[in-house]
């Protein structure tokens, strides 16, 4: 038992090497998004920022998701996919001093008062956007559009070069824009004696940050749950009680259920009842074999599932060993049984009954021991009658020779 503990303890600790990896993985992965745009009144327009432009060359910062296990991309979509234990977070980091911009005390970013967002919508305020506003937008599962969350005067409450989280995401569709205002003072009085400079017609240019991204669970896994107990029903289950469909939350799976039952011959499981798609909760409780189905778009990964629901033995039957219709028909004629739990019992031939029904009434014990006692008896006799033959052979050769002899020496003449 000693060598066996410590031959294991190698493959543990190979195991833990391999999962810590994978558990880090989604905490270690970065992906960023956005670029800056010239946006114009109501920050609506996308133009890029020329080189006469005050933004130009420098960025004021970058967002990213961090917590996912992998990314899609196709086209301009970005699509985040998230397993167990995942927490997928979009995150922003400051790169500028905002009373300084790109080390410019000319450029800073204004307290933008009649700020709004033409394309999402945000009105006037009285208190407008202050030094940037931060807007997020969410589209759920039911292509419903959640209100958009104002960080207002975003970027004053955060410092140059921190990293901030700024939500956990769940699955959805995202729109996310960070909308600021540059003041340029590129005009400035000198400052005589006591008279200090001050700006002459600044310049303010408004500019955004804004990305669309989604986010789904990786798994294309459909959760089965026993209608009467709750438990979790497994491939090829059988249940009397039917089952309930549960999402665990993926809501975008695209799930089907196919309900079959024994046609009418009887020799094949062939008459299709119903193929449909599921809804998250919905409950199956008439009889026949269910083939669930669910594929992820997102991945283009399949799972299937069989539950038997009902008591019929031949249809348990199938469900749970495997073999078809006509295969468990062919067995039965040949004199097998279903059993309560649908496997295929065979009965036992009278010559091996009679000898298990003799076997039974012995006491063990002495069985044990009567076997172990009778069991050397063929080889012990064997050795026995050989050694016996090999002693009589030897006797009747030494009579024999003995006989020769005397014989020899009768004929001999006697010496006078």
């Amino acid at each position: 038992m000693r060598t066996k503990r410590l031959s294991i303890l190698p493959a543990l600790a190979l195991l833990c090497a391999l999962m810590l990896p994978a558990a880090a993985r989604a905490e270690d992965q970065v992906y960023y998004l956005g670029t800056t745009v010239n946006a114009g009144e109501g920050y609506a327009k996308s133009d890029d920022v020329s080189a006469k432009d005050p933004h130009y060359g420098w960025s004021i910062g970058r967002f990213y998701l961090t917590g996912f296990t992998n990314v899609q991309r196709e086209g301009d979509a970005v699509t985040f996919l998230k397993t167990a234990g995942d927490d997928v977070t979009l995150k922003f980091r400051l790169d500028q001093d905002i009373d300084c911009l790109d080390g410019k005390s000319t450029l800073t970013i204004s307290d933008d008062s009649d700020g709004y967002d033409e394309r999402l919508q945000t009105e006037k305020t009285e208190s407008g956007f202050g030094r940037g506003t931060l807007l997020i937008r969410q589209t759920n599962y039911q292509n419903d559009e959640s209100e958009v969350q104002t960080y207002v005067n975003y970027l004053a409450g955060i410092e140059a070069g921190a990293e901030t989280a700024v939500a956990t995401l769940a699955e959805g569709d995202y729109e996310v824009a960070l909308d600021y205002e540059v003041k340029n003072d590129a005009r400035t009085t000198p400052s005589i004696g006591p008279i200090p400079s001050f700006s002459i017609l600044p310049e303010y240019n408004s500019y955004t940050i804004r990305f669309k991204f989604s986010v789904r669970n990786g798994n294309a896994m459909v959760f089965l749950l026993d209608s009467a107990t709750g438990s979790e029903l497994t491939d090829s289950a059988v249940t009397e009680n039917g089952f309930m469909v549960d999402f665990a939350k993926s809501h975008y799976l695209d799930i089907y259920v196919k309900r079959s039952v024994l046609s009418s011959n009887g020799t094949d499981l062939v008459d299709v009842r119903s193929n449909e798609p599921a809804s998250d909760g919905t409950s199956y409780t008439e009889s026949g074999i269910y083939t669930i189905t669910a594929t992820n778009p997102a991945t283009n990964q399949t799972t299937e599932k069989v539950i038997y629901v009902g008591n019929e033995p031949l249809l348990k039957c199938y469900a749970i060993t495997g073999y078809s219709l006509s295969e468990i028909k062919t067995m039965m004629d040949q004199g097998a049984t279903i059993a309560e739990d649908g496997s295929i019992q065979w009965p036992e031939s009278p010559a091996v009954a009679e000898a298990g029904d003799a076997a039974a009434e012995e006491d063990p014990s002495e069985a044990k021991a009567e076997k172990a006692v009778t069991l050397p008896i063929v080889p012990i006799v064997a050795v026995v009658i050989v050694a016996a033959g090999a002693v009589a052979f030897a006797k009747k050769g030494g009579k024999a020779a003995e006989l020769k002899a005397k014989e020899v020496s009768d004929e001999k003449p006697k010496d006078n």
